[in-house]
């Protein structure tokens, strides 16, 4: 095995600009690298460029990688006649998934728990298929699903700038976190609070490199580059990443964050600079399905009026209040002057009848005014319209606000380079 990797080698620095191969090492508690003895685990040490130190140790084999110094295609995908949505199969991304669909008023129906195979009622003609978060992104850029949910970090990994694979809503509102360092709290690193000063420590040479362990290789390389790191080498971990610096199998971590709690807990910490990306729930999908497969881009279209439409829901509150005023006229002019009373458009005025006259004629001087508030800012709308004279304040939750045409849908169309037209017959959608 040694000779076949020193003769992979020589290969690589033989071709001008190629990868530079070394054997795979398993990080020990000391500095040394220990060469792999099983020929299962054994993989290349990956060496982005002359120019670059920053190695990757990386133990997950993937189609899309580096094979003996040759890049490997991505597989063709088996003919189909089927449209595919791929969701997560496990964890808190399913459970978000399935509870952003359910609140879209879309349910997936599975008949047997067991299945990976799905269908959503509601949408017709759509399959769904529960896979590894991962197995989404890896799927869908060979073109075995169309479309996809998965977190903005698992893309960005596995997709790795693929420009087959597009983002088609950036914001779900679930998964939020990010991706972040996590360096000791103590030694060497306690006076370490900032990117700039842990890449000038003195420490990290050819010799000695930062070992950084994570399960984001892609997005390290890149980060490290672009931050001028000299000296790097990436390690791989199936868990407990947050032991590895404390165990002395790696010196910082490249990991989620969400609360921070758990970083705190193993000693560990943020420093400034050191947040990669944010990252939540996305809408992915295959380019080339969208332009050739009859139906796709009508399924996408639904999908973005139905989630936009809840999720603009859900920052708002409908707010009902009887207001005194000489007129309709009035009464709009008095809100639409007051800070946080205009609604989404304007408000809503409407004659209040009055029982007491048998309900047949208006109350002169009294309106019902509806408008729209933001959740954060209710309690002070409620409290204006009071101030105003308005009383009687009921308050309602919105289940969705549909808008005349969603601002992503447009912008999907434009980086298709389709027109409305092309999408829908006769303009019916």
């Amino acid at each position: 095995m040694l000779r076949e990797m020193q003769k992979a080698n020589s290969v690589a620095r033989a071709t001008p600009g190629a990868c530079t191969i070394a054997p795979s090492i398993l990080p020990t508690s000391g500095r040394a690298p220990k060469l792999l003895q099983s020929v299962a685990h054994a993989q290349p040490l990956f060496v982005s460029s002359p120019r670059s130190s920053v190695t990757a140790n990386s133990l997950t084999k993937r189609a899309e990688e580096l094979d003996n110094g040759v890049v490997v295609k991505l597989p063709k995908s088996a003919p189909r006649n089927t449209l595919r949505m791929g969701l997560p199969s496990k964890g808190r991304m399913a459970e978000d998934t399935m509870t952003l669909l359910k609140d879209s008023a879309l349910s997936v129906y599975k008949p047997n728990p067991r299945q990976y195979v799905a269908k959503i009622p509601q949408i017709p003609g759509l399959e769904v298929w529960f896979q590894r978060a991962s197995d989404v992104v890896r799927k869908l850029r060979t073109g075995d699903l169309d479309l996809g949910i998965v977190g903005y970090d698992m893309f960005s990994e596995l997709a790795d700038n693929d420009p087959n694979t597009i983002i088609v809503h950036e914001a779900l509102d679930f998964g939020q976190c990010k991706l972040a360092l996590g360096i000791p709290m103590t030694g060497k690193y306690a006076s370490i609070e900032t990117l700039e000063q842990l890449k000038a420590m003195p420490d990290w040479t050819p010799e000695t490199p930062l070992r950084v362990v994570t399960g984001y290789h892609n997005i390290a390389k890149r980060y490290f580059a672009e931050k001028g790191f000299k000296n790097v080498v990436l390690l791989s971990a199936d868990g407990a990443l947050e032991a590895a610096p404390a165990m002395g199998s790696a010196d910082i971590i490249l990991d989620l964050v969400s609360t921070g709690v758990t970083l705190r807990e193993n000693n560990l910490k943020e420093i400034q600079g050191g947040t990669i990306m944010e990252s939540q729930g996305i809408l992915v999908a295959n380019k080339k399905s969208l332009l050739e497969r009859p139906g796709l881009m009508q399924i996408v279209h639904e999908l973005i009026e139905r989630f936009d439409a809840h999720l603009k829901a859900e920052e708002f509150y409908s707010v009902i209040a009887n207001m005194r005023g000489e007129s309709p006229e009035a009464v709009a002019t008095m809100l639409i002057n007051a800070p946080g009373l205009q609604g989404l458009q304007g408000p809503t005025i409407a004659s209040v009848y009055n029982m007491e006259n048998g309900g047949s004629a208006a109350q002169h001087g009294f309106y019902a005014a509806t408008i729209c508030v933001r959740k954060k800012q209710l309690y002070t709308a409620v409290k204006s319209l009071q101030r105003l004279g308005g009383s009687g304040v009921l308050v309602q939750p919105m289940t969705y606000i549909f808008d005349e045409e969603p601002r992503r849908w447009k912008e999907l169309l434009a980086r298709l380079g389709l027109e409305e037209k092309d999408v829908f017959l006769n303009g019916q959608h």
